[in-house]
């Protein structure tokens, strides 16, 4: 009997398929997610098989029942790996997928490309990156997205619950196709053992930030925010990163770029790393360029990179903590210090403790959880004893927005200031206080970013050359105070192609401010009607500007109280909503963890008509100014600056700005 093979539209259309697939079998090639600790009652354990099983029709569930309780004792989740498709995930050419509405199509070529293998952390899990950055919770829930976005029509909205989608509603074409909130938590239920229970039960998810809203465009979002850092951490010491060092940890997700970031900067980086799986990896994808496994052939290396002054990045396969006590006992100058370990997902694999290897890690994080924890606060004790030896002899630590010092803090380590002041609890910034904070956010530039949906390189390509062009004409006209901003982004572009950063879909990231956003898709409308390129999605990280309140991060240079509040990403995603966007989105819990954010994102079709024109200019002005106006009213100078040029070039815009208080005036109360 000859089996007939279902095209890759038709499984799309197919959704939960009426005839359940195989059972697949549980690949060790795969970087899979650590089993997450059993948290539930017997009570609750059921619930999360009645909640697993409502996506299915009775007559699977004898057959679904036993699997998803092996799932959920083996894995801590269920996540249905029989439901995983067969074709391969990657982000296709917009046109092979199937529509009514071009710019559904755009939303699943983006939901892919965060599950590309190349992409994905976790790709079987669902996890795009930061250890439980998911875009979904199941392979039902993927199936059933894929298959209303292929019907819906431009007339209709599809509602995302944490991962489960709640269907399509009517709409109108102007409104956003797609809604998505992550983690979404009544305050009180946002612990971190919520988000294991509450997930566990199927019914919330950890979006991080980009995966959760389909806008993650692998490691080269990282890349360019991390080597926009380093540069100006250099700046900082007054020190040229030729033949300096950069020392830091992570190799897996977002913490991937840290090399190749240190590479287009220019310094020696050390980035350590305990998965021998994601080391090779990165090795592979040329984004290290050396692994070295021995301490003593570490040092011996570092010496000859720095006595000729290279450009080279090492992974180090171990604990980052014997790296900076080692370094210590060699007396190798550290020039730059940081950590990229997804400690907002401290006790789940986020961080792994020095003295046991990494299997004993993943073992004792599931069945002894308690010790675990007890083991990786030890760690960050003497991880901070180490970094405050090296400090004191000169080194520039910063905190780069992964909770090192708040969970630091939580463990008794010395991380706290002598001194402390509103915003300045501890000892080291945070790169945003001391670095992006005032040198990018407050003067409005931040991560904007867009993918060519053609999948063709010659599209990135043209994109790149427009984006560039109208970077060098908005620059011959740019006050002093942005200057370099622009001179650094130019650069970043001019050399984005021989830097080789492309993974997954034809993307492209680089720091503007609402002019620059604005101009630069303007120019690519125009392409795209002249019939130059393909159409072309706009999105940026939620690391910016306007999208992101996080007291530890992204408002992390707020002096005036409010850096625990959340009133601007609400504002900003429900702005964006009426001004244009295709989808839009909010979260619960960042790259800073469970209840410490909330972000918001968006992504925006550019498909060369007058109303895609209107709508870009609407939004993204918005999108920025929302940020800035917040940073101008906590008296940011900066970004009084930069609002102060807004409202001049928009007469529409009208901004309450802060008056000043003398010192001295307060002194004497």
């Amino acid at each position: 009997m000859q089996v007939t093979e279902v095209s890759f539209k038709d499984q799309i259309l197919e959704g939960i398929p009426d005839k359940l697939p195989q059972p697949k079998p549980y690949d060790p090639k795969i970087n899979h997610a650590p089993k997450r600790k059993a948290i539930l009652s017997p009570e609750e354990e059921k619930l999360a098989l009645r909640n697993a099983l409502r996506y299915f029709d009775k007559k699977h569930h004898n057959t679904l029942l036993p699997e998803f309780k092996e799932e959920l004792d083996k894995y801590g989740r269920i996540y249905m790996y029989r439901l995983r498709p067969d074709y391969k995930m990657y982000a296709r050419p917009i046109d092979e997928y199937p529509s009514k509405s071009k710019q559904a199509a755009a939303v699943m070529l983006m939901i892919q490309n965060n599950l590309d293998y190349a992409v994905a952390q976790h790709p079987h899990e669902l996890i795009t990156y930061g250890g439980n950055g998911a875009v979904f919770s199941n392979w039902a829930q993927y199936r059933l997205t894929m298959k209303y976005l292929a019907e819906m029509n431009d007339e209709q909205t599809l509602v995302m619950y944490s991962g489960h989608p709640m269907g399509l509603f009517p709409s109108h074409k102007e409104a956003p196709r797609v809604v998505v909130t992550n983690g979404m938590m009544i305050p009180n239920y946002s612990k971190p053992d919520d988000w294991e229970k509450f997930n566990a039960l199927g019914v919330t998810q950890y979006g991080q930030m980009t995966a959760g809203s389909y806008m993650y465009i692998g490691p080269q979002g990282i890349v360019h925010g991390t080597t926009i850092t380093v540069l100006n951490g250099f700046r900082k010491i007054n020190k040229s990163p030729k033949g300096h060092i950069f020392v830091t940890s992570g190799l897996g997700g977002m913490s991937g770029a840290q090399p190749k970031a240190g590479n287009i900067a220019g310094c020696i980086t050390i980035c350590a790393e305990v998965n021998p799986k994601i080391t090779q990896i990165r090795l592979d994808q040329g984004w290290i360029d050396e692994k070295i496994s021995d301490l003593d052939e570490l040092v011996t290396r570092i010496k000859t990179a720095q006595a000729n002054k290279e450009t080279v990045s090492i992974a180090y396969l171990g604990n980052v903590v014997e790296v900076w006590e080692k370094f210590d006992e060699a007396n190798i100058h550290i020039d730059l210090g940081s950590d990229q370990t997804s400690l907002h997902n401290p006790w789940a694999g986020g961080y792994y403790p020095v003295g046991q290897s990494f299997e004993q890690s993943n073992e004792m994080m599931s069945n002894n959880p308690e010790l675990f924890k007890t083991k990786v606060q030890e760690s960050l004790r003497r991880q901070a004893d180490a970094i405050n030896k090296h400090t004191e002899k000169g080194t520039y630590f910063f905190d780069y927005g992964n909770a090192f010092l708040l969970e630091a803090s939580r463990a008794g380590a010395d991380v706290m200031s002598e001194n402390p002041s509103i915003g300045r609890e501890f000892k080291y910034p945070s790169y945003v206080q001391d670095i992006m904070g005032p040198m990018c956010f407050d003067y409005g530039f931040g991560p904007f970013r867009w993918v060519c949906t053609s999948g063709k390189p010659e599209d990135l390509a043209k994109t790149d050359a427009i984006a560039c062009e109208v970077l060098e004409e908005i620059m011959k006209n740019s006050p002093e105070e942005i200057q370099q901003q622009m001179a650094d982004n130019i650069q970043w572009i001019k050399g984005a192609q021989e830097n080789k950063l492309v993974v997954g879909s034809q993307a492209r990231i680089l720091y503007a401010d609402a002019e620059g956003r604005m101009k630069i898709a303007q120019a690519f409308n125009k392409a795209i009607a002249n019939g130059d390129i393909g159409y072309v999605v706009l999105g940026r990280d939620h690391h910016d500007v306007s999208g992101t309140d996080s007291p530890y991060r992204e408002t992390s240079n707020i002096y005036d109280g409010s850096r625990f509040t959340s009133d601007m990403a609400i504002h900003n995603v429900i702005g964006d909503s009426f001004r244009g966007a295709t989808w839009v989105s909010i979260h619960n819990g960042g790259g800073v963890g469970w209840g410490e954010v909330i972000n918001g994102g968006f992504g925006m079709v550019l498909d060369g008509t007058k109303e895609a024109s209107t709508r870009l200019k609407q939004m993204l002005f918005w999108d920025v100014n929302n940020g800035i106006s917040r940073r101008s009213w906590a008296r940011n100078e900066g970004a009084i600056f930069a609002i102060k040029r807004a409202m001049e070039a928009e007469p529409n815009l009208k901004v309450t700005l802060p008056n000043t208080v003398d010192d001295d005036l307060l002194e004497n109360i």
